[in-house]
């Protein structure tokens, strides 16, 4: 087993393995945003991060799948956490893609949490065992093709699981969460181009008083707040894991003018975008 998760992509097909809290806290750096999936399951300890702009807390049995293209911020792994993952490449995932079968209902979030009974717990490390076990046989059980067909196992039952999770357990959406929601899903997908909390009432249908007051009372945060969150963590991950020119960073932000970006950031992040990179935050 692998004991280091890859930070953006998986360089080979598939990576699993077991990582401990000391490992994983080495995440807490700076947001990344991941090319490959990623399952994982909480065997021990609880944890923090952030998907995109929504804070989670884990806990321990909590099994979680982070969808492709998703920005992840680790905030704290307690000391005695381990953490059993399954990553995917995106090459993989694009390759197979008309081999892997999708599920019936649609997993919209980028971050699905399932809580598993001790029985299910039991289950799990003994897959993930003998996934281990089937991989490092000589020669290995399981090649790149058989791995569509354990890929499909996973994501099939994770699925089920967690539909079957959230409609027993969660309470009937409210319209105040569902305009939550929304919102988060349009800032994630619009805040390189909409800056504007009115850009997204519009595409709303609703006033900007409404949805303002709505994602205040749904979050304890204001809507401004959750796009600058959006852009200022895509342009964390930008400026540390990539080459790019900060000009180049701010183009695909939506800043046609540079230093308009340095003020935006050093507003939001009490630091210039340069000495950011830099490491000297």
């Amino acid at each position: 087993m692998q004991n280091e998760i890859p930070l953006i992509d998986c360089p080979i097909d598939y990576i699993f393995g077991e990582a401990s809290g000391k490992t994983l806290n080495e995440y807490m750096r700076f947001p990344c945003k991941i090319k490959c999936g990623v399952y994982a399951f909480m065997a021990k300890g609880t944890a923090r991060a952030t998907v995109n702009i929504t804070k989670y807390n884990f806990q321990e049995n909590d099994v979680l799948y982070l969808a492709p293209n998703s920005f992840f911020l680790v905030h704290e792994f307690s000391e005695d956490a381990r953490v059993n993952y399954i990553v995917l490449s995106s090459s993989f995932l694009e390759k197979n893609a008309y081999s892997i079968r999708r599920p019936r209902l649609a997993m919209i979030d980028a971050c699905q949490i399932v809580h598993a009974t001790e029985e299910q717990k039991k289950v799990i490390l003994h897959f993930s065992q003998l996934l281990d076990e089937a991989v490092n046989c000589t020669p290995s059980m399981i090649d790149t093709e058989r791995m569509v067909h354990v890929y499909n196992l996973i994501h099939l039952v994770f699925h089920d699981y967690f539909v079957a999770n959230r409609e027993t357990k969660s309470q009937p959406m409210d319209r105040k969460s569902e305009i939550y929601q929304e919102y988060s899903e349009l800032v994630m997908k619009h805040y390189q181009e909409w800056h504007h909390v009115a850009e997204y009432a519009s595409a709303m249908h609703i006033t900007v008083p409404h949805l303002c007051s709505t994602i205040k009372q749904a979050s304890s945060r204001t809507a401004g707040d959750l796009i600058v969150e959006a852009i200022i963590t895509d342009a964390k991950a930008q400026l540390k894991l990539s080459i790019s020119p900060i000009k180049e960073i701010a183009g695909s932000l939506g800043f046609e003018n540079v230093a308009f970006f340095n003020r935006f950031f050093k507003t939001h992040t009490g630091i210039t975008p340069k000495n950011y990179r830099n490491g000297e935050d």
